[in-house]
């Protein structure tokens, strides 16, 4: 019975561990619209473990900076966008890294910006800590959605509660991915632990009866 215990906790222990790198795994996206209903970029959304990777590309914007959100609707109805509620905000916090009572859940990067080059191109990669993937009050996945959403002017870091960055040019809302679960060696790491524990259970349990 001793090995047996052993074996069980190895077993819900190992579990655990699994279920947190699957989490790792999420993924999400989201294909930027302006108010005409043209697509002008996509977005993905990657949880890490040291936080979600976003990784935005615009095709047809106007050149400069640009404010970036995530807000708290996942409905991009044009042309103002309107539906897509404020900036996600959980903890109710005020706008702007630089405001001393901010920044937003939303505000995604410090400045949150985005640069347009004059190819009307721009790439933006930033993890942020402020949300998640998975369950939980900083969702991006919660009952209602949400959303991102790229303004006209520049994002000033700190005045509440959009930064003065004007009017909402570009929407997308942020849906799952079937998420790619994790590998070592072309194997699932979270399957392999189970595998293991399974098999430390029946070795505890066939020493046990070698024992007896």
């Amino acid at each position: 019975m001793r090995y047996l215990m052993r074996g069980l906790v190895v077993v819900v222990a190992l579990a655990l561990m699994a279920g947190s790198v699957l989490a790792q795994g999420q993924q999400a996206s989201a294909e930027l619209k302006n108010g005409a209903g043209q697509v002008v970029g996509n977005a993905t959304f990657t949880q890490a473990a040291n936080g979600v990777q976003v990784r935005v590309q615009i095709s047809n914007l106007d050149p400069g900076a640009h404010g970036i959100h995530l807000h708290a609707v996942g409905k991009c109805e044009g042309p103002d966008f309107a539906t897509a509620g404020g900036h996600f905000n959980p903890t109710s916090k005020q706008h702007g890294y630089d405001n001393p009572a901010g920044p937003h859940a939303g505000d995604l990067g410090n400045p949150p910006n985005i640069t347009v080059g004059a190819d009307r191109t721009a790439t933006l990669n930033v993890t942020t800590t402020m949300v998640t993937l998975s369950a939980g009050v900083n969702s991006l996945m919660d009952a209602d959605g949400s959303a991102l959403v790229i303004h006209a002017a520049t994002d000033d870091n700190k005045t509440d509660p959009s930064g003065n960055s004007g009017a909402r040019i570009a929407c997308g809302v942020i849906v799952p991915m079937q998420a790619a679960m994790p590998t070592s060696g072309g194997t699932p790491n979270g399957w392999l632990m189970l595998g293991l524990g399974v098999m430390l259970v029946l070795s505890g349990a066939l020493m046990r009866r070698r024992l007896v």
